[in-house]
């Protein structure tokens, strides 16, 4: 799950678009379609590029799905989807795995051909599928302003937490809401997680697969969870890595996550001053003074990073963007004592790859395709009172990350919500591996046993270490125990943990 930028602030309710009511899936809503597989430059993204090749064998194609599942007939749209095929000799293939890499957002097109080598043992016997959702880049993703525009909007501070800095904020969430709606406003009712899920059932019937196979990180858990709950008796193998708990509220997943973000940025702090050479401090206390100085100095005075500025709103990004991973965790001690010194380019990095700005100026749909799916996917609509409640608790957890999350820019989006895709129960479904980790910033672990409970088919495995998901993370523990499930059917026991990489 992404956390929510706090440029995503307040603002009065909006919202003219209404959801339909999702009808129970009791049985498969699949159609017989086939994905014609060819070339991937013929699904590049609206900016123009393909998914980036590392391997000969990468196929891409199409798959037509409803619009609108209350009528099926009605207007289609194309969901993009690649396919790594499998090494596997003959006699050796077991089917397929579906992926979907979180957000809600993220493109599964783009991250799976990344992901590749990683997933060797996998491809050995599975096509590993990925697609972008509804929604999301070249499945008619959301867009909402050009590149100034965007670049405002994400470069908004967040402190001080005074009334200019809200009314700012209100202003600029009204102009987004209102751009979303001008350049994608006829899907934005549609790109919930119940459709998604509808939407991976057909592309389980296209692959010709009996059961899904699927592997869902972060968000891809919800979405999960939710196949799960519509599609019982369709589910295969399926492991859900870093949880969300679905029931939580905008001010409880604004909290938690805040708190999760804080303990993995003083373990950071811890980190980098044990050994006695740390660039941005002796000690913690100094280093997170260090870091606290800089971030007030930036709200009255930017750094220049070529024809840009390094705000206070997107230094923060970048420190939430490098605390996803321990592996990048040298890189931000580096670029924040260069910018401690003067020089914003490394923050700004970090920034831009959290938002999915290119060099060139374009966006990715990752931050629009957030909000979109995440507002229709809750009736939620918090009031001022609410919001400002929400963000002084969190400014008492975290003064770096701690926010109102994204109930403000809710409170004006232009489609309605639905709380259907909040409610899991995956009864009568084959079973399920949850897998939590206990130093996870973005989905914490007290969501992990929370989902296992709401799923009743699910066993919970818990990751000892630290970053956004595990399965990737370099636990040769987790990548065993996942394998091992999704090729040979073995569950681990209950209670079963791996220690940190």
């Amino acid at each position: 799950m992404r956390r929510v930028l706090a440029a995503a602030l307040i603002v009065a309710a909006a919202g003219c678009s209404t959801v339909p009511a999702a009808e129970p899936a009791t049985q498969s809503t699949a159609a017989p379609d086939k994905i014609a597989w060819g070339p991937c430059t013929d699904i590049r993204r609206p900016d123009g590029e393909p998914p980036a090749r590392t391997d000969a064998k990468v196929q891409c194609g199409k798959l037509a799905v409803p619009l609108d599942y209350a009528n099926p007939r009605g207007e289609q749209l194309d969901l993009a989807l690649i396919k790594l095929a499998t090494t596997a000799g003959k006699g050796q293939r077991l089917g397929s795995v579906v992926f979907n890499f979180g957000g809600p957002g993220a493109s599964g097109v783009d991250t799976l051909d990344q992901a590749g080598k990683a997933l060797a043992a996998l491809r050995a016997r599975y096509d590993l599928i990925s697609f972008d959702p509804r929604g999301v880049e070249r499945s008619s993703g959301v867009r909402c302003g050009n590149s100034a525009e965007m670049d405002r909007f994400t470069s908004l501070d967040t402190l001080p937490s005074n009334e200019e800095t809200h009314r700012e904020s209100a202003a600029a969430n009204k102009q987004f809401a209102a751009l979303c709606q001008q350049n994608s406003g006829k899907i934005l009712p549609y790109v919930g997680t119940v459709n998604a899920a509808r939407d991976m059932d057909r592309i389980r019937a296209a692959l010709g697969d009996a059961k899904l196979n699927y592997v869902g990180m972060s968000y891809g858990t919800q979405l999960g969870g939710v196949y799960a709950t519509e599609f019982p008796k369709n589910v295969g193998r399926m492991v859900l890595d870093a949880p969300l708990d679905p029931t939580v509220n905008f001010e409880q997943r604004t909290l938690t996550q805040t708190r999760g973000f804080q303990k993995a940025y003083e373990s950071f702090l811890r980190s980098c001053v044990k050994d006695g050479s740390c660039d941005i401090g002796n000690d913690a206390t100094t280093a997170d003074a260090n870091v606290e100085k800089l971030m007030n100095q930036l709200t009255v005075q930017p750094l220049k990073v070529g024809t840009r500025e390094l705000t206070q709103g997107l230094a923060s990004t970048g420190v939430a963007a490098a605390l996803y991973s321990e592996l990048t965790w040298p890189f931000l001690e580096q670029a924040l004592s260069e910018a401690i010194k003067g020089k914003g380019d490394a923050l700004m990095y970090l920034a831009d790859s959290y938002t999915g700005r290119s060099p060139d100026g374009s966006y990715s749909t990752q931050m629009t395709s957030f909000p979109a799916i995440t507002c229709v996917d809750t009736t939620e609509r918090p009031t001022e009172a609410e919001l400002r409640r929400t963000e002084a608790a969190a400014l008492k957890i975290s003064p770096l990350f701690g926010s109102e999350g994204s109930g403000g820019l809710c409170r004006v989006w232009p489609a309605k919500g639905s709380d259907e895709a909040r409610h899991v129960n995956a009864t009568g479904s084959a079973p399920i591996m949850v897998v939590g980790g206990r130093g996870d910033p973005a989905t914490p672990y007290e969501w992990a046993p929370r989902l296992t409970a709401q799923l009743k088919t699910a066993t919970l495995v818990t990751y000892e270490g630290e970053g956004h998901g595990a399965y990737l993370s370099g636990s040769k523990c987790i990548q065993g125990i996942v394998d091992t499930y999704l090729i040979d059917g073995r569950m681990p026991s209950k209670g079963s943990t791996c220690p940190a990489a």
